[in-house]
């Protein structure tokens, strides 16, 4: 794992659109591996911004989303393709159809779901580069504490924590799903690079967990320690729980310098 410290979210968001926007401007056909949820949303406002300002282009970019919710439709303002639609998709030029989500409805069988979309990523070439938060329990996408490390795209059901954690976002009276279609952890794992960012101190245990802890399905995130390019970006209170500050601002400082020679990837 590279560990990145930061002052604050913004400069989180900041080096994340750096990484990003380096992909594409420099492989013909990126695929891009992206999430939803507060954390990322920094992140989209300052990809929209280099898209305006800097002439960042999406129009050779493909993405898979992480999740979907069980059995809602594209155009509920809680799905979250609406909200890939609002924070970014609609706001540059990617081709829409060319924006890929685990959907699943009632009708349709998840397990048959979930291996058409493991299919689809590897037909595009694999994820190139998978965008990450992190849940309060340690999930990635929703792969829920006691997630298989092996686990593939396929439904799952969302712990009593995720509910609450996520609630704030729904209307008084208005449906919840409870069940969510996500990529599994090994589907994430397959990715190129793997970028996770983290902010708040709400995320310091689950930060502390994902880096020095056991590599165990209860923090469904430690699966990175096995990943060869995770790179983690936190800000101060998302980091507070970690020991050894020093050592990771050290070795930050060395890994710039290696992509200021090199460049940020190698092998995608």
């Amino acid at each position: 794992m590279q560990i990145i410290i930061f002052d604050n979210a913004e400069q989180v968001a900041e080096n994340a659109a750096q990484w990003v926007s380096e992909l594409i401007r420099n492989k013909d056909k990126p695929v891009l591996g992206l999430a939803t949820g507060s954390t990322p949303i920094s992140l989209y406002k300052q990809l929209v911004n280099k898209h305006k300002n800097e002439g960042l282009s999406f129009n050779h970019v493909s993405s898979f989303n992480l999740d979907e919710y069980h059995n809602i439709n594209a155009d509920n303002a809680q799905s979250y393709r609406s909200f890939m639609k609002d924070h970014l998709f609609d706001h540059v030029d990617i081709n829409q159809s060319n924006t890929y989500l685990p959907t699943c409805s009632n009708s349709q069988n998840p397990r048959e779901q979930g291996v058409s979309y493991e299919k689809k990523i590897q037909e595009l070439g694999g994820i190139d580069l998978q965008i990450l938060g992190i849940g309060a329990n340690g999930h990635i996408g929703f792969n829920e504490p006691t997630s298989s490390l092996a686990s593939r795209t396929r439904i799952k059901t969302l712990t009593q924590q995720t509910l609450t954690d996520n609630s704030r976002l729904f209307n008084e009276g208005e449906e919840q799903p409870t069940m969510a279609m996500t990529m599994g952890i090994a589907t994430i794992m397959d990715a190129r690079y793997v970028l996770l960012m983290a902010t708040g101190k709400n995320k310091a245990k689950a930060v502390n967990d994902m880096i020095t802890g056991a590599l165990s399905a209860m923090c469904p995130a430690s699966a990175l320690q096995m990943h060869e390019n995770a790179v983690i970006l936190l800000d101060k209170e998302a980091a507070s729980d970690l020991a050894d500050h020093q050592y990771y601002q050290w070795a930050d400082q060395q890994h710039r310098k290696i992509n200021e020679t090199y460049g940020f990837y190698h092998n995608y």
